[in-house]
């Protein structure tokens, strides 16, 4: 799996390098961010929100603010764009589509992944890729959460604090013998 920064890098967006047909990008994560199943550390200056149905809560239209940055190569870009959580046609549950545009290294290019989200009757969720492999649980019912998913050689840490009605933080890092990425997510809901 690549992160948003490989798909950057490629003419076909949501296509990493080295990707599958089909296999959807990630942003990133890191060794010393999120512990899996534990909350998240607070994003400066907000108090969590507790959600008690992340499927509930997530619904609808939300914009995207993200910083995207290679620890390594100390180069930083941004993606712009939108999110969108609506019920998925194949089955239960729900698709996040993301698309907009990212810029890096003096370009700008359309982006776009699709993800997959299963509620469950206690409120939380199954994260999948569009393809249907397993990505990452999610517990907002405390407004904060942490997870882990490991991919190939890489490690992605994800922490996620809602901080109110129609604002929530995501923040991934990537850390593998190639990659040291950070990417930090705003989103605030649409209408």
């Amino acid at each position: 799996m690549g992160s948003e920064l490989d798909r950057g890098r490629e003419r076909e967006p949501g296509r990493g390098a080295g990707a599958r047909p089909g296999a959807e990008a990630s942003p990133v994560a890191g060794p010393d961010v999120a512990v899996p199943g534990q909350v998240a550390e607070p994003v400066a200056g907000s108090s969590p929100y507790p959600v008690p149905d992340a499927a509930g809560y997530l619904g609808g239209r939300w914009s995207i603010e993200r910083t995207v940055c290679d620890l390594r190569a100390g180069v930083e870009g941004s993606f712009r764009g939108t999110a969108e959580f609506r019920p998925d046609p194949a089955g239960p549950g729900m698709l996040h589509v993301e698309e907009g545009h990212l810029r890096w290294g003096g370009a700008e290019q359309p982006a776009s992944r699709t993800l997959r989200l299963r509620p469950r009757p206690d409120g939380t969720a199954e994260v999948e890729f569009a393809d249907g492999r397993p990505f990452h649980d999610l517990d907002l019912r405390t407004g904060r959460w942490n997870t882990v998913h490991p991919c190939a050689a890489d490690r992605y840490a994800g922490s996620f604090t809602v901080t109110g009605p129609d604002t929530w933080h995501l923040e991934w890092r990537v850390a593998g013998p190639a990659k040291d990425q950070l990417l930090r997510s705003r989103y605030r809901r649409l209408g």
